[in-house]
């Protein structure tokens, strides 16, 4: 398994596997190669130190947008407006998700994807809901079932009881059902 450790908060590739390395402890079994991104050399060393390959490169450096001409500006404010949009759309979903109601945002990518992802959530745990209460359901009938079984049980060693004292055998207070069975089978037939 390939890990990636970094620090960045975006752009991540689905395919791969990545640990922040703030908060980095001890290395991963099952571990077969590490990329480090960043300057983390402790992170560097635990895995070096345990005979799993590490490649480590330096984190790119963000670069600000500079304003300088009218197009760049107008490029800005759309990208603003579009961001803005994109923030309107996650509230919506967040107020939704408040109100016990969330619907399928009109648009934004980051909205959609947290729309699916509660959407799923709410899915399974529906039925995890329908799962426990038909388990809850087989439980009592089973519990049921049981006490029918035990009701029975009790009636039919009164039977026994009843049939030994009327014969006037004597017996213990706590026989079991077999012993019973046996003095009764034991009776003279008349």
């Amino acid at each position: 398994m390939e890990l990636i450790y970094s620090a960045q908060k975006t752009d991540f590739d689905p395919q791969k596997r990545y640990r922040n390395p703030e908060h980095f402890e001890r290395p991963e079994a099952g571990v077969t190669s590490v990329l480090v991104i960043g300057e983390w050399p402790n992170v560097v060393d635990a895995y070096e130190n345990v005979g799993v390959e590490v490649l480590a490169i330096e984190a790119e450096s963000r670069q600000l947008l500079v304003v300088s001409s009218g197009d760049n500006e107008a490029e800005l404010e759309a990208l603003i407006g579009k961001l803005r949009v994109e923030s309107d759309m996650v509230r919506a979903v967040i107020d939704g998700l408040d109100a016990g109601e969330i619907e399928k945002p009109e648009c934004g990518e980051l909205a959609t994807r947290l729309y699916h992802a509660l959407d799923h959530i709410h899915v399974k745990v529906d039925e995890l809901a329908s799962r426990r209460d038909s388990l809850a359901s087989e439980n009592e009938k089973l519990r049921d079932e049981i006490e029918s079984l035990k009701a029975g049980e009790v009636q039919e060693v009164e039977a026994l009881k009843a049939k030994l004292e009327a014969a006037g055998v004597t017996y213990r207070a706590n026989a079991s059902k077999e012993s019973l069975e046996k003095l009764v089978a034991d009776l003279p037939k008349a």
